[in-house]
C-alpha cells in the first residue's frame, strides 16, 4: 500500500515553473571523486534529418527526465567462498586496483547471505554520498542505465526503488543482485551506474536539478531520520511522523562563487 504524502502548506499558490530538486554529498571527503548528476541527452548524434530519433519529442521529453550518476571509480571484483564456505568478495585487480583494499571494505559491502532474495544471487552495495532533496512532493525512482550499453553487460540487475526525497531524504547506494556470480563484477570510473527519475503533481512541469546547500536545518533533519532503517522494517509507515518532524524549507540552491 503505498502512503501518500502531502507538503503542500496553507501559504502556498498555484505550482508552476519548474520542480526543483536539490542533490549534495552527505561526505565531502572524496567529494570530488563523485561528479555532479547529469540530464541523459545523447547530443553528439544524428540530428540532420527532420525525422531522426534525435530530434523526435516523444524521446527528447523521456531523455530530459532522467538523470545519470556515473561510476566513482574503477572496480574488478570476483564472488567465492572461503574453506568454511562463507561467501566473501575478491578484488581481482588485487595490487593493480586504483582502490586501496584498506578502503575498498569501506566502500563495498557483501550483504549478509541471510537477507539475499535468493539463495545462488549475492547482493552487494556500494555506498555513495548522494542525497537528494525537494520542498515540494517529489518521489525519485533508481533504476538501471537502459539507454547506455555496455558492450560487456553486468552480471546481474541493479535494485532499484522509489520513495519521496521530500520527506525521506537519505544517503542513496548502488545495490547489485548477482545473477551470475561465476563472472566478474568490473566497473570503470565514468560508467554509467544508473538513472534517477523524478515524479511530482504534474508531467508538463520540467525538474530543474540544482546542488543544494547543506544547511543546519537540513542536516538536523538528516539526523533525525538517519538510520531507522537498522531498527524498524516498515520505515514508509513513519513518512508521516518525518513530515510532521519536517521544517517547512530543506532546499536552498548553493551559490556559486
Amino acid at each position: 500500500m503505498e502512503i501518500a504524502v502531502n507538503l503542500v502548506r496553507e501559504d502556498d499558490g498555484p505550482r508552476s515553473g519548474p520542480v526543483m530538486v536539490g542533490w549534495f554529498r552527505a561526505n565531502d571527503k572524496g567529494g570530488l571523486l563523485y561528479d555532479p548528476p547529469e540530464r541523459v541527452s545523447f547530443r553528439q548524434t544524428n540530428r540532420a534529418h527532420a525525422k531522426s530519433a534525435a530530434r523526435c519529442p516523444a524521446v527528447i521529453q523521456m531523455e530530459s527526465r532522467y538523470f545519470l550518476v556515473r561510476c566513482p571509480f574503477d572496480l574488478h571484483i570476483g564472488f567465492d567462498r572461503d574453506k568454511d564456505g562463507k561467501a566473501k568478495l575478491v578484488n581481482r585487480a588485487g595490487i593493480a586496483s586504483p582502490v586501496r583494499g584498506s578502503k575498498l571494505g569501506e566502500l563495498l559491502t557483501l550483504v549478509s547471505e541471510v537477507e539475499w532474495r535468493y539463495p545462488d544471487r549475492p547482493t552487494i552495495q556500494l555506498i555513495l554520498p548522494y542525497v537528494f532533496v525537494a520542498d515540494e512532493t517529489v518521489y525519485m525512482t533508481q533504476l538501471a542505465p537502459f539507454a547506455h550499453y555496455r558492450p560487456d553487460p553486468l552480471p546481474g540487475t541493479i535494485f532499484g526503488g522509489r520513495f519521496p526525497v521530500s520527506v525521506w531524504p537519505r544517503q542513496i547506494m548502488w545495490a547489485f543482485e548477482w545473477h551470475e556470480p561465476q563472472k566478474d563484477i568490473v566497473l570503470r570510473r565514468g560508467d554509467p551506474l544508473f538513472y534517477v527519475q523524478f515524479e511530482h503533481d504534474g508531467p508538463e512541469r520540467p525538474v530543474q536539478l540544482v546542488e543544494a546547500e547543506k544547511t543546519p536545518a537540513l542536516m538536523a533533519y538528516l539526523d533525525h531520520i538517519g538510520g531507522i532503517v537498522n531498527y524498524v522494517n516498515q520505515t514508509f509507515s513513519l513518512f508521516k511522523a518525518a513530515e510532521a518532524a519536517r521544517p517547512a524549507r530543506l532546499l536552498t540552491p548553493k551559490l556559486r562563487d
